[in-house]
């Protein structure tokens, strides 16, 4: 639904001046509302988790600046979302020329169109209303973008229609020009071909635009961002010197640094499905495995760290664990679908395409995921299942004759279990499910696979896999 201003706002030059309503550059429009915010202790990105001590100070300090930014990290890092979300700190409204393409200032036009309409009409020119979220542009690097994808070019319609060549009625704007009074993006600036670079220079410095053979000088009121990958930029050296110079501020953003704020940013991300009669619950223990298992990779030896390891992985493997506990429930026959540990076996779909392994046997690629995915239920394991309780669970495993666990084993099956057959693992359950609203069956067997995956990789039980399932044992 298009957004209206309220019908109070100015509708001319005239009753705009006469409200005393005062042009301010993009700049300073951001620096304002971003004091604002800093004084009332607003975040100034609140969705984006994990950067409140490292990037978020560098862009405040960017922004009180007066900077142009670039950002550099790896693919998945929040960059685009960050710089999208800063049309926050704009003026919900803006008044421009009605119907100019750049956005034109009503007291300081920079247009022919919008000129010569201030000079035949003066204060009775109409005025539009500009919501924020309209003035922020953004384009994708690619390597056939052209200078008149960026900056403009000689329409041949309007030429077709009469006007001459020397008329600068005939000049289509590019995506800066439009986004004149507002914010522009570059994403992935280096795939920019060097020719094209060379035409942001004066947009950054001299803050104006030359098209074509044209004597026009165009004064554009735009704060530039752009996005890059570090290796890129610094390796491969895409980036021409002279337009490097001109940004103000260089932020390097960075992959979340534990699994707590990897977990927030999951949560917040991803969609539980809503399937008729199946209810869905997700432990918070099995999304810390799934954030752990994104740590983990993003340590390995053996997994490309200048490709990265993207929260994408995170999403994607939270995604197809729900989405594997639902198929499991509905194949069963079950009205509640709780992902557990067996579930873990679908992310190698998941995590394959979001990893590069690097390793001379192609073959090695399911296994080292495979001992990223234990690392990751080991250190779950140590961290919400209280030692205490491991010694009477493996004891007790030396008078019973092993544990079946897998997709046909039903939450029926692990209550009994708990109730009757081992006993010892019921304040092992009850401290997992301590925190979670909903202690019933479901939640039951995730603990329970949890807990009996956890002691086999401690090495405390013996764990024996096969088509059928897995079975736990006392080790001999």
């Amino acid at each position: 639904m298009a957004r209206v201003p309220a019908m109070t706002l100015p509708m001319t030059l005239g009753e705009l001046r006469a409200v005393g309503w005062v042009s301010v550059p993009v700049k300073e429009e951001l620096r304002r509302n971003a004091v604002r915010r800093l004084r009332s202790g607003e975040p100034l990105v609140p969705t984006v988790f994990g950067f409140e001590n490292t990037v978020i100070p560098q862009l405040e300090n960017a922004l009180l600046a007066g900077h142009d930014v670039i950002f550099l990290g790896e693919r998945g890092q929040a960059k685009t979302r960050i710089i999208r979300s800063l049309t926050g700190l704009l003026d919900e409204w803006l008044p421009v020329i009605a119907g100019s393409e750049i956005n034109d200032d009503p007291c300081n036009p920079v247009s022919r169109y919008a000129r010569d309409l201030v000079a035949e009409h003066g204060d009775g020119t109409a005025i539009d209303w500009v919501h924020r979220d309209d003035r922020y542009g953004e384009k994708l690097a690619t390597p056939d973008t052209s200078i008149a994808d960026l900056i403009g070019e000689v329409d041949p319609i309007k030429v077709a229609e009469g006007r001459y060549l020397s008329d600068e009625l005939t000049l289509h704007y590019g995506l800066i020009p439009r986004s004149n009074r507002g914010l522009f993006a570059v994403n992935e600036l280096p795939d920019l071909s060097e020719r094209i670079q060379v035409g942001l220079l004066n947009v950054l410095e001299e803050r104006d635009v030359q098209i074509r053979g044209y004597k026009i000088r165009l004064p554009l009121d735009v704060v530039l961002f752009a996005t890059a990958n570090p290796e890129d930029y610094t390796n491969r050296g895409r980036i021409i010197t002279p337009l490097k110079d001109r940004f103000g501020s260089q932020i390097r953003t960075h992959y979340p640094l534990d699994p707590e704020v990897e977990m927030d940013i999951v949560e917040q991300e991803t969609v539980v499905p809503d399937v008729d009669g199946l209810v869905v619950r997700v432990p918070e223990f099995m999304t810390r495995v799934v954030a752990t298992i994104s740590q983990h990779a993003r340590q390995s030896p053996h997994i490309n760290q200048h490709s990265g390891v993207s929260v994408r992985m995170s999403l994607a493997n939270q995604e197809m664990m729900v989405a594997n506990a639902i198929r499991r429930s509905l194949r069963s026959g079950g009205n509640e679908a709780v992902p557990r540990i067996s579930d873990l076996d679908a992310l190698t779909a998941s995590t394959a395409g979001k990893v590069e392994v690097e390793s001379l046997d192609a073959d090695r690629d399911g296994e080292v995921l495979e001992r990223i995915v234990k690392g990751a239920i080991l250190e779950v394991f140590r961290v919400t299942v209280p030692t205490e309780h491991h010694l009477a669970i493996v004891e007790a495993f030396d008078e019973h004759e092993g544990v079946s666990t897998g997709e046909d084993v039903g939450p029926t099956s692990y209550m009994l279990l708990v109730s009757e057959g081992i006993p010892a693992l019921r304040p092992a359950v009850d401290a997992l499910l301590r925190d979670e609203p909903d202690s019933g069956p479901g939640m039951t067997a995730s603990a329970v696979e949890l807990i009996l995956e956890g002691l086999h990789l401690s090495k405390r039980l013996n764990k024996q896999s096969s088509v059928a399932g897995t079975r736990y044992r006392a080790r001999a």
